[in-house]
């Protein structure tokens, strides 16, 4: 029986402006056929097991040609697979779909388009040009650029394109721009009518180009300005100066990689993502229940929770997971009823008071040094601690703990292990200079990461990060980048999320040359 093709639309670039149907066609499918414009980030939100098949195209090189991509879909399909065909933009504006449909229809293959953000309007908008405006253009044409110019003169009209609408949208034209303002300045189009070029609308390589009719082309020849990129024509193009917004926040052009858990790196990615930056998300750890021996001496410890006079929480982790463990063995928190319960860092206390307890906090940055200098003169020898922690935690604690006299009870949480993905994207961009800042949330990142790179067959993991700017939460992570020969520039001021975004926002007004 054969598959399903899905022909979807992945948007211009932002890997958020796919929608919502393209996301979960991108969830189901057994196999995605992508091309060079799609986020390599939407690969990440396939299932397990997912075949990946790259068809990318460029001016110079094709990795498949279109009729090959065609039957490649009906092949695929004929072996009972949901094929997941994942375009840039929108399938329907010059994206071939319509001859992919009608091959698999030839051989009755069931297939849907889901339409896509085309990069005609949404790239504009993100340089902040609308292609419409009530005061100066009331239409707009999308007309491809990509040919060379004796196609384009037979494809294109130029006698009626030319005043057809108010503004001109040519997809792909960089290499044409010369020839394409010579045809509208011939046709009538006044030389000093406003040009835009806008190269990898929405990502985080966005760079945008003005310029007229009449000297575009040399514009782009002294700015070495290369496609892929969008070019507007038209009066449109002047709201620019008034309305451009992505460029304006506070992390616009960075790609910085996130290596926390999957499970946890939602606040960091959304946080980025809201300044304008673009996370690229490559978890190098995952965070799971204890196991064998860990788990029965954590078990022993929660038995006796009436026994303890303090429990320290050290992280956001500990407070879930030593929740989980007590819902798994029927207990609550009134066994800790005696208890003076802390919290180091506001993430750690905000936790706590999800669950109903308002913890005692820590003034000054937030480490496992600050519980001793808050709490050390009313610590008692003789009395009992709880230590909800994870398995890489460090041993300071509960030793400076045990040197004053205390019962100390480490109960292991959970357990930090590698997460074993690979990832060739992420090795092209680190060798191409487009990873510009590199996220370590704990020790156990840092570590991980360079392990990673390693694996995948990185020969000397801290020298492909040499160029890589490194933002470490605090600095034990930071002198555990630093040990393993990275170059920590950035640092955040307290040891939480919210923090280390604010010191990316630093970084990126130091790095951004004044006008």
């Amino acid at each position: 029986m054969a598959g399903k093709v899905y022909l979807v639309g992945a948007g211009p670039g932002d890997a958020r402006l796919i929608t919502l149907k393209g996301l979960d066609c991108l969830e189901k499918g057994d196999v995605i056929v992508y091309d060079r414009l799609a986020n390599p980030s939407l690969l990440k939100r396939t299932k397990p097991g997912a075949e990946k098949i790259y068809v990318g195209k460029r001016t110079d090189r094709h990795t498949m040609k279109q009729e090959h991509i065609n039957q490649l879909l009906v092949d695929l399909a004929l072996e009972g697979k949901t094929v997941v065909r994942l375009k840039g933009g929108d399938p329907t504006i010059f994206g071939r779909v319509g001859e992919e449909a009608e091959l698999l229809r030839r051989h009755g293959i069931p297939y849907e388009i889901v339409p896509g953000i085309t990069a005609a309007i949404s790239v504009p908008a993100y340089a902040g040009i609308p292609v419409t405006h009530r005061d100066m253009a009331s239409s707009v044409s999308i007309i491809t650029g990509h040919e060379s110019p004796d196609k384009l003169d037979l494809s294109i009209n130029w006698e009626k394109v030319t005043n057809a609408t108010g503004t001109l949208v040519f997809m792909m034209g960089v290499a044409n721009i010369g020839h394409i303002s010579k045809q509208l300045i011939h046709y009538g189009r006044p030389p000093e009518t406003p040009v835009a070029l806008i190269r990898w609308g929405t990502r985080a390589e966005q760079e945008t180009l003005i310029g007229t009719l009449a000297d575009i082309e040399q514009k782009v020849r002294e700015a070495d300005f290369k496609p892929p990129a969008v070019t507007v024509v038209g009066e449109v193009v002047a709201q620019r100066e008034q309305l451009k917004w992505a460029e304006s926040l506070p992390l616009f052009g960075k790609r910085i990689l996130v290596t926390r858990s999957r499970s946890q790196a939602s606040e960091l990615v959304r946080g980025i993502e809201e300044l304008g930056g673009e996370p690229y998300e490559f978890p190098v750890i995952d965070i799971v229940m204890p196991e064998g021996r860990e788990l029965t001496h954590t078990d022993d410890a929660l038995a006796q929770l009436e026994q303890y006079d303090w429990v320290f929480f050290t992280s956001v982790n500990g407070v879930e997971y030593f929740f989980s463990h007590l819902e798994r063995l029927g207990k609550d928190v009134r066994g800790l009823h005696k208890a003076r319960i802390a919290a180091v860092g506001p993430a750690t206390q905000a936790a706590l008071r999800q669950h109903g307890i308002a913890a005692e906090g820590l003034p000054g940055k937030f480490q496992a040094e600050g519980l001793m200098e808050t709490f050390g003169s009313e610590l008692q020898s003789g009395q009992h601690v709880l230590l909800p922690r994870g398995d890489l935690a460090r041993a300071w604690l509960p030793a400076a703990l045990s040197e004053q006299g205390l019962t100390v009870t480490e109960a292991v949480m959970y357990q930090t292990v590698p997460a074993g993905e690979t990832d060739d994207e992420l090795l092209k961009m680190l060798e191409k200079g487009r990873i510009h800042a590199v996220t370590f949330t704990s020790s156990s990142t840092v570590t991980n990461l360079l392990a990673a790179l390693s694996a995948m067959g990185v020969a000397d993991p801290a020298a492909a990060l040499r160029d890589v700017d490194i933002a470490c939460i605090g600095p034990v992570t930071a002198k555990t980048a630093e040990d393993a020969g990275l170059n920590v520039t950035i640092l955040a001021e307290e040891a939480t999320i919210d923090s280390l975004i604010q010191s990316l926002c630093a970084w990126k007004e130091r790095s951004t040359p004044a006008e």
